[in-house]
């Protein structure tokens, strides 16, 4: 199973969720490490375009793939389960508090959730403190340039 995460440069080999623990998310609160990815490339892309101003283009950015071997579990966070709320800025408590306890739980790796920003793609949260963490191999990075077009007026 493959997963996308788009970041700097310096950040290609960093797996750790230590980003998310410092800033926090949408899936979970400051203190609380998680691995974002996506299922996608294409989604990868939107989920950083979505936090940078108009008109600036992002410069210095790695696609990163990751694989995880066959056969674990994926816990799914289904829609109608979630607060009415739950894809808005500013984030929800609630989506911050899901995340929370399911990296608390340490039960599963991964957990699927919606993308906020393309319904009906998903997003990959992953638990860096969970046993079969170290099943994660970067196989490949390379370098990515995000198209003008996205950040015009």
């Amino acid at each position: 199973m493959k997963f996308y995460r788009l970041c700097k440069q310096e950040y290609i080999n960093d797996l750790s969720g230590h980003g998310a623990e410092i800033n926090g998310g949408r899936w979970n609160n400051k203190g609380n490490p998680a691995l974002y990815t996506a299922a996608s490339r294409a989604l990868a892309v939107l989920e950083v375009a979505v936090h940078v101003p108009f008109g600036i283009i992002p410069i210095n950015y790695y696609m990163v793939t990751i694989e995880i071997a066959e056969g674990l579990t994926i816990t799914k966070i289904e829609i109608p389960t979630l607060p009415d709320n739950w894809n808005r800025n500013p984030i929800a408590k609630a989506t911050q508090y899901i995340g929370d306890d399911f990296l608390k739980d340490n039960e599963h790796l991964i957990l699927q959730v919606q993308s906020a920003t393309v319904s009906g793609d998903y997003n990959y949260i992953i638990n860096p403190r969970h046993p079969d963490f170290k099943t994660l191999k970067i196989i490949m990075t390379e370098p990515f340039e995000f198209d003008s077009r996205l950040f015009k007026r």
